[in-house]
């Protein structure tokens, strides 16, 4: 893995100028959208059990691209599994928009307010591949990052989410496509050997791929679809990524019903 990422870095090194005028035009071009507000939801069912489900993370996990917070990937999350199971659920979301690993363990953890959880969410990964930390530096922070939580929430299984798909983001160049998308595909595959024989913490490693889902919920339309800026997801994203993340969670030997 390290050797993928030196061979990438040689490769990508003298493209680094290019990459930075086109970011800077992306950055420009590209609106900025508001975070999704309502941080916190309750779904009621006739179930007498309450599942308390935490979710933590950067701009996708904050909701970027819709209104509230119900609209997108958490709310999506938590009625999939209220459906499923037929418990109520109450969710709560902890992210910023821009932050990496680093800066969510630092700012965000100790600001969460909740004693216990059932489920913890964490949607990372972007920010880290932009700012181009090295897959080291990223499992090092995730690493502190898997040890604060547990300190706090020393039973409650772990689930972080697919990386973004920078692949197929519209709003990027070829170029930004190759460094950054193989970057975070990078860190993906790290974060997986990392979790895969780790007792209750669970990484979704399947790429999310459009056409994927496409077949799989027989939805119509084009990539522009799944994207509120090009960037960002759209409603219709969030609501299939909560609900393909829903069904992981729903698979896996931590989750108890």
């Amino acid at each position: 893995m390290s050797l993928k990422y030196y061979v990438g870095v040689i490769i990508s090194t003298p493209l680094l100028p290019i990459l930075f005028l086109q970011g800077k035009k992306i950055r420009k071009n590209v609106p900025r959208l508001p975070e999704a507000r309502n941080p916190k939801g309750y779904i009621k069912t006739d179930s007498e059990k309450t599942l308390k489900i935490l979710t933590i993370g950067e701009s996708t996990i904050a909701g970027i691209g819709v209104d509230f917070h119900e609209n997108g990937f958490t709310g999506a999350l938590a009625k999939e599994i209220a459906v499923k199971t037929n418990h109520s659920i109450l969710w709560r979301v902890y992210a910023k928009s821009g932050y990496t690993a680093k800066m969510v363990r630092k700012r965000l953890i100790p600001k969460i307010e909740d004693s216990t959880a059932d489920i913890i969410v964490i949607g990372l990964g972007g920010n880290d591949a932009f700012k181009l930390n090295s897959p080291d530096v990223w499992m090092f922070q995730i690493n502190l990052l898997i040890k604060t939580l547990k300190r706090k929430f020393p039973k409650t299984p772990i689930y972080f989410t697919n990386m973004p798909p920078i692949k197929e983001f519209p709003a990027f160049t070829r170029i930004i496509k190759f460094v950054i998308g193989n970057l975070v595909e990078i860190l993906g595959n790290k974060l997986y050997r990392k979790t895969k024989n780790k007792e209750n913490v669970h990484y979704n490693k399947e790429i999310i791929n459009f056409e994927t889902w496409k077949k799989r919920y027989n939805l119509e339309g084009n990539i522009t679809d799944f994207f509120s800026d090009g960037v960002h997801p759209s409603k219709l994203t969030y609501q299939i990524w909560g609900k393909d993340m829903a069904t992981f969670i729903m698979n896996t030997k931590s989750f108890i019903q």
